[in-house]
């Protein structure tokens, strides 16, 4: 009995830590185990010729699945970088006046946990990686997908007048490839995760809009080609900030009628959440201090009448004062210039106190 208690707890060693890593590797960018240690430049205006795509995703932290995705795909592996920054970008602006700031210290911690912050981390990458692909599409830089199959608008056609659409049908059925997504499972942490993933995507979805272009003599509207366009990100990214905001807290309940788990709020257990809820099961941590989860607030530069005491957490802020350059009493001179002096100008700044 005692040679088997070692075996059976190296084996239960074993199962945790695939299930773990399966688990961790079923997303990308900000919520996968890519190390970031770098921003991804944006999208240069020239595809991957030869061989260099392949690189790339063999540089990228993929599962073997979206490997082989990644390399059928010319255009794939710029596109995903260009997912990355899109999330990473828009997360820490959104998030840059809160106690978490979208800090990747500590990304790896906060992701094992069901925080209100995994939540937003799980959408604005999907909604990130929808956009990207959508915009990659229309852009012509992917081969395998074009310009938005809206009726009445011809490729050729699109192409000619300059307004392809971006095809958001495609984008969004090869997430679901790329991802993996499956018949959800019966467990709260996958449902609470598939569910914040489709979040994303919707987001995404509302700010897709129709626009118009006439084509005629003297500006008549003889001929008008239509087209899809999606909304700028940094809209999505505000409404996911409002999402997090307005963030459900949720258990799992069984389905009376069809006896299947659910997810449901802890005061309305007959109502599912809405399908454009954030859900999250744990409650955050303040972030305040120094955690695994996050470097805390001390040294954070903050605003005196607006953010210091709650992004300072009661502690106090230091004040200093720091010399600025700045252009003044400019004039245009004829002709044609604007001359100004250099003024310098005393500014104070207010940082978070350690302790």
């Amino acid at each position: 009995m005692r040679s088997r208690l070692p075996r059976t707890a190296c084996i239960l060693r074993i199962i945790a830590l695939c299930i773990l890593l399966s688990h961790a590797a079923a997303y990308f960018g900000l919520t996968g185990r890519e190390p970031l240690v770098f921003l991804p430049g944006p999208f240069s205006n020239d595809a991957p010729t030869g061989k260099a795509h392949l690189k790339q995703c063999e540089q990228m932290t993929l599962t073997r699945r979206q490997k082989r995705l990644c390399r059928r795909e010319p255009g794939l592996a710029e596109t995903l970088r260009e997912s990355v920054r899109l999330s990473l970008l828009e997360c820490r602006y959104q998030f840059r006046n809160e106690r978490w700031n979208c800090s990747l210290d500590g990304r790896g911690s906060l992701l094992k946990k069901a925080f209100k912050e995994t939540a937003f981390l799980l959408a604005v990458s999907s909604a990130a990686l929808t956009h990207a692909l959508a915009k990659a599409c229309s852009s012509g830089r992917m081969e395998r997908c074009t310009c938005d199959d809206s009726p009445g608008i011809q490729h050729r056609e699109a192409w000619q007048w300059g307004v392809c659409g971006d095809n958001l049908k495609y984008s969004t059925k090869f997430l679901k490839k790329f991802l993996g997504q499956k018949r959800v499972s019966k467990d709260l942490r996958a449902q609470m995760e598939a569910h914040n993933i489709n979040v994303g995507t919707r987001a995404v979805k509302s700010g897709l809009k129709t626009t118009c272009k006439c084509h005629g003599v003297s500006g008549s509207c003889a001929v008008r080609t239509c087209w899809k366009q999606l909304s700028p990100f940094h809209d999505t990214g505000r409404l996911l900030k409002y999402r997090y905001d307005t963030a459900v807290k949720v258990l799992s309940v069984t389905n009376a009628a069809t006896g299947e788990t659910e997810l449901a709020g802890p005061r309305r257990h007959s109502q599912s959440p809405r399908t454009t809820d954030l859900v999250y099961l744990e409650d955050s941590p303040s972030f305040c201090r120094p955690s695994r989860y996050s470097p805390g607030t001390g040294g954070r530069s903050c605003a005196k009448d607006t953010s210091c005491q709650s992004l300072c957490c009661g502690r106090g802020y230091n004040t200093a004062m720091h010399l600025t350059s700045l252009s003044c009493h400019c004039q245009v001179r004829w002709c044609c210039h604007v001359e100004c002096q250099t003024c310098v100008r005393e500014e104070e700044r207010y940082t978070c106190k350690n302790a």
